[in-house]
């Protein structure tokens, strides 16, 4: 007889820009995956912007991702480049003398699959950001081959940004399975039309609208994710794989 299966499930979590909130959004995903009783794990697999810490190169991203991670796997394979500019990725990597390798973020993301019943991928700034010469984020993502969650920050001009992101997301042949809306301005004007108008044309559902909070953490985010949604995401993507022989 075989052994149970394990259920597994990876995303890929992309935004419309860069500081417009993939990360929190990310740890509040991890939060409610957890409160389910998975196994869950943040990976960033590129952090730009660390600093020495205790002996440490530390970015606060990478450390909120590890927070609301219940598995703590070593740094080297949740943020396998974890650079000391905060930069895009490519000069970032340059000025570190690092090269970018997309195969071995494949091969970190495929040992953290095999530790945990779930990864959140956060990626880095927007989709399209260069990651060396050749590649791009959207490469990282297409290889990755995972359901995308897309990040809209709520400010003027979120509306072509997201559209625009939605259709590079389907052009390389990947689902987006959601989006959230994070008030990131609170004090954009129209922004419950803007919301209506993207529930209108982003062909996934809207799994929740993020409130600008002060100290807002990742189970305080948490709170305004639609977990129905969540678990139906989990019901149509997890990946069954067996745990031992016949």
């Amino acid at each position: 007889m075989s052994a149970p299966s394990v259920l597994r499930f990876s995303c890929f979590v992309t935004g419309t820009d860069t500081g417009i909130g993939k990360t929190i959004i990310s740890a509040a995903l991890l939060h409610l995956l957890a409160r389910r009783g998975l196994r869950a794990v943040g990976m960033k697999p590129i952090a730009a912007g660390a600093a020495m810490i205790d002996g440490r190169l530390i970015n606060d991203d990478a450390e909120l991702l590890g927070m609301a991670s219940n598995l703590a796997p070593p740094i080297a394979l949740t943020t396998p480049y974890l650079l000391r500019e905060a930069a895009a990725p490519h000069i970032a990597a340059r000025l570190d003398d690092v090269t970018i390798s997309i195969e071995h973020i494949l091969a970190c993301h495929a040992q953290l699959v095999e530790m945990a019943d779930a990864v959140v991928v956060e990626g880095v700034g927007g989709f399209c950001v260069p990651l060396c010469v050749s590649t791009d984020t959207a490469d990282l993502a297409q290889r990755l081959n995972l359901p995308v969650i897309l990040v809209v920050g709520m400010r003027l001009g979120c509306l072509s940004h997201a559209l625009l992101t939605a259709q590079a997301i389907t052009a390389r042949g990947l689902t987006l399975v959601g989006w959230v809306a994070n008030m990131i301005d609170p004090a954009m004007e129209h922004a419950t039309d803007n919301i209506a108008a993207l529930t209108d044309r982003l062909a996934a559902p809207l799994l929740g609208i993020v409130p600008n909070l002060a100290g807002i953490s990742a189970a305080t985010a948490s709170v305004h994710l639609d977990g129905p949604a969540l678990d139906q995401l989990l019901t149509r993507y997890y990946r069954v794989r067996q745990t031992g022989l016949p």
